[in-house]
C-alpha cells in the first residue's frame, strides 16, 4: 500500500543544503541530512536513519521499498511503506536513447540521467514525491559534471522532495553532496571499506592506527558518519557548509571539480544559486582558499559592482581606491579613520581594493558579503586577484567616467585615457607622508574640477540613492524624499511620512507601508501573487501562493499581490528555486494594505 506523505519542515537553508525536521513539527521524531538504512547495516538510531530500504531484484525491473522507522506521516498514527518501480538504468552515455522503461512511484521516485532526459511524466504537476531517487548515482559520479547537473534538476523541479544519490556518499563528501542538494546518504561504501580493512573517515579511506586501538568495523565506521552528520547539520544551521566543503574536499581531485562545476553552473544562472540579501548578525564567510575566489557568492558580488552598480551622483567625477582593512565595515577601522579624515571633499567616490570580492564601494561597504568576510591576510598579491582587481577598475572607470583616479590602495592600477595618483609612492597607506599627499591630491582635484562640496543631506540622499540602484534596481522612490537622523540610523521620509530607516547592522531598507506604493512601479522588485479568494492571515507558504516574478534570494523584499492589486510586502526566507512549491514557509508577512 502506498504510504502517506512525509511531514517535513525546513529549519535552516544554505544555497542548496536545507535541514529537515521529519514528523510532528512541534515533536520531530527525526531530521534530515540522514542516513538510510538496509537489511545489511546494523541497528541505527532513528534520529541519524529514520528509513529503511529494500530492492527486491526478483523482479524485473527491480521493486524498490522504502520504510518509516518512526511514524512521520501526518497524522503520525503509524509506520509508512513506500514502493517504486526501478524502471530501465541505461548507461549515462546512453543519453540520446530512450528504453521506453521508467522509475515509477509516487511517494517514492526513482529517476536516472536517461529518465531526467527522456520521461515526459516527470513534468506532470500532480507528482510531488516525498523522497528522490537518483538511481545510477554511481555511474554518474564517475562522468564529469553529470552528477552535478542531474541534481541541479532534480533539486528544481521537485523543491520540496528529499534527494537520495545512494552509493557514493561516505563521512569524506556528505558535506559536498549536501551542498550540491542531496538530503539522503547511505553506509554502503562504509561497508564496502570494513570488508577491505580499511576506515571511510571524513578525510577519506585510511588504514586503522594500530597505535591507536583503532579497528575497521562498522561500528567504528558509523562512528565517523554521526560525528560527519552532526558537523553537517550544524554548518547548515550557522550558515559556514561553504566553508566545510572547501576544508573536505582537499583530499579528492573528483570532489574538487564537482564543486567548481556547480559553481560555475550556478554562477552562470545565479538565480538558482539560492543566495542571500541580508544575513543574521555575526555571520561570516570565510574565504580561505583560492576556490572562494569561485563561490557564486563572490562572483555575483564582482560582476555588479564591476557590470552594473553607480554611485552616488555627485561623485562621479574622481575614484578614490584605498586599501582594506580587518574591521568590517571598514569605516569601524582605525586605518580608514584616518583616511577619511585626509579625505578633502565629499565629491570623491571611495572604493576599496580588496581579495576575493575585488572592489567594495564605500556605499556598499554594509552590505553582504561585502561587511561579512575575513580573507588570511598576508600581505601579498596572486596574478590571478591582480587580473580580477585590474579588470574591475577599468570596467568600472570606463562605465561610471571618472576624469581622474587616485590610487592609495598600494596596488599598481593603469588606466587607459584617465589620469591615476599614486598617493603611496611606495609607502605605507597610514605614514604621514602618504596620508599628506591624499589630503593634497584630493583638496587639488576637488577645486581644479569645481566639485564643491554637496550639503549633508543632498550627500545623504545620493547614498540612499545609490544603495537603492544596487539593492532594488532603481531610486526612483527616493525622488523628492529627505534623509534625516543621527548616523548609523537614519530615517528617510516624503511629506512628512516615513518611507523607511536604514540601519547599517541590518544592510538594508527597512520599508514602512507608505514606501510600498512607490516601490510597485519598480518592476525590478520580486513580486508574490496570492490565491485568488485565500484570506491573506499568515506568511506565505506553498498552499497560498500562486505563482512569483523576479529573482529572489533570501532576505529579499517581495511585493504581496492579489486578484491584481498590492495587497502587501514580505521577506523571503526561501530561495527563488523553491518557490512557489517548496517545503514550509517562503516569506514572511512584513505588511499588509
Amino acid at each position: 500500500m502506498e504510504g502517506r506523505p512525509l511531514s517535513r519542515d525546513v529549519i535552516a537553508r544554505h544555497r542548496s543544503a536545507r535541514l529537515f525536521s521529519l514528523g510532528d513539527r512541534g515533536n520531530p521524531a527525526s531530521w534530515a541530512p540522514a542516513l538510510v538504512m538496509s537489511d545489511k547495516d546494523p541497528e541505527l538510531s532513528v534520529s541519524m536513519a529514520p528509513l529503511c530500504f529494500k530492492r527486491d531484484n526478483s523482479e524485473f525491473p527491480a521493486k524498490l521499498t522504502m520504510t518509516t522507522r518512526e511514524k512521520i506521516c501526518f497524522p503520525f498514527d503509524g509506520i509508512d511503506e513506500w514502493s517504486a518501480i526501478e524502471g530501465l538504468v541505461l548507461p549515462s552515455s546512453l543519453d540520446k536513447s530512450d528504453s521506453g522503461s521508467f522509475g515509477s512511484g509516487i511517494n517514492l521516485l526513482p529517476v536516472s540521467w536517461q529518465s531526467l532526459h527522456h520521461d515526459n511524466a516527470l513534468s506532470e504537476d500532480s507528482l510531488e514525491p516525498s523522497i528522490v531517487i537518483l538511481t545510477d548515482a554511481p555511474q554518474l559520479a564517475r562522468s564529469r559534471g553529470k552528477l552535478a547537473k542531474s541534481l541541479d534538476v532534480i533539486r528544481r523541479r521537485f523543491p520540496s522532495s528529499l534527494i537520495w544519490a545512494p552509493g557514493i556518499s561516505g563521512p569524506d563528501n556528505c558535506h559536498l553532496l549536501s551542498w550540491l542538494g542531496v538530503d539522503l546518504f547511505d553506509l554502503s561504501r562504509s561497508r564496502n571499506a570494513s570488508a577491505s580493512g580499511l576506515i571511510l573517515s571524513a578525510g577519506g579511506p585510511r588504514e586503522p592506527e594500530e597505535t591507536m586501538g583503532e579497528g575497521h568495523c562498522m561500528e567504528t565506521q558509523i562512528g565517523h558518519w554521526k560525528s560527519a552528520i552532526s558537523s553537517l547539520r550544524q554548518s547548515i544551521r550557522s550558515g559556514t557548509l561553504r566553508e566545510e566543503v572547501e576544508n573536505s574536499i582537499g583530499s579528492s581531485p573528483r570532489s574538487v571539480e564537482r564543486l567548481r562545476i556547480h559553481d560555475s553552473m550556478m554562477s552562470n544562472n545565479i538565480g538558482r544559486a539560492g543566495l542571500s540579501s541580508v544575513v543574521g548578525r555575526g555571520r561570516r564567510v570565510r574565504c580561505n582558499s583560492p576556490i572562494s575566489r569561485d563561490d557564486p557568492l563572490i562572483r555575483d558580488w564582482r560582476e555588479r559592482v564591476s557590470e552594473s552598480h553607480t554611485p552616488p551622483k555627485h561623485q562621479e567625477e574622481v575614484l578614490l581606491l584605498l586599501p582594506c582593512s580587518a574591521t568590517k565595515p571598514y569605516r569601524l577601522s582605525p586605518s580608514h579613520h584616518r583616511f577619511l579624515k585626509n579625505v578633502s571633499s565629499n565629491r570623491i567616490h571611495q572604493v576599496m581594493v580588496t581579495a576575493p570580492l575585488g572592489l567594495v564601494p564605500r556605499e556598499l561597504e554594509d552590505l553582504w558579503p561585502a561587511a561579512h568576510y575575513d580573507i588570511p591576510v598576508t600581505g601579498d598579491w596572486d596574478e590571478d586577484e591582480l587580473i580580477i582587481i585590474r579588470n574591475m577598475v577599468g570596467n568600472l572607470v570606463e562605465r561610471v567616467g571618472y576624469k581622474h583616479v587616485i590610487n592609495h590602495s598600494g596596488l599598481e592600477v593603469k588606466v587607459d585615457g584617465t589620469n591615476v595618483h599614486d598617493t603611496r609612492v611606495g609607502g605605507t597607506a597610514g605614514s604621514e607622508q602618504s596620508l599628506s599627499r591624499l589630503q593634497q591630491t584630493t583638496k587639488n582635484l576637488a577645486s581644479s574640477l569645481g566639485l564643491e562640496d554637496f550639503r549633508q543631506s543632498d550627500e545623504r540622499l545620493g547614498v540612499m540613492e545609490s544603495r537603492s540602484r544596487f539593492i532594488h534596481g532603481s531610486d526612483e522612490w527616493l525622488k523628492g524624499s529627505v534623509v534625516s537622523g543621527r548616523p548609523p540610523i537614519l530615517t528617510i521620509t516624503k511629506s512628512g511620512e516615513q518611507l523607511a530607516r536604514w540601519n547599517p547592522r541590518d544592510g538594508r531598507f527597512a520599508l514602512s507601508k507608505k514606501a510600498l506604493p512607490l516601490m510597485e512601479s519598480n518592476d525590478s522588485m520580486p513580486r508574490a501573487h496570492l490565491k485568488s479568494n485565500h484570506k491573506w492571515v499568515g506568511d506565505l507558504f506553498p498552499t497560498n501562493v500562486e505563482h512569483f516574478q523576479g529573482d529572489i534570494r533570501v532576505g529579499d523584499e517581495i511585493l504581496v499581490y492579489q486578484d491584481g492589486g498590492l495587497v502587501g510586502s514580505a521577506r523571503a526566507v526561501a530561495p527563488q528555486w523553491e518557490w512557489p512549491l517548496g517545503p514550509g514557509r517562503l516569506a514572511r508577512t512584513r505588511h499588509r494594505l
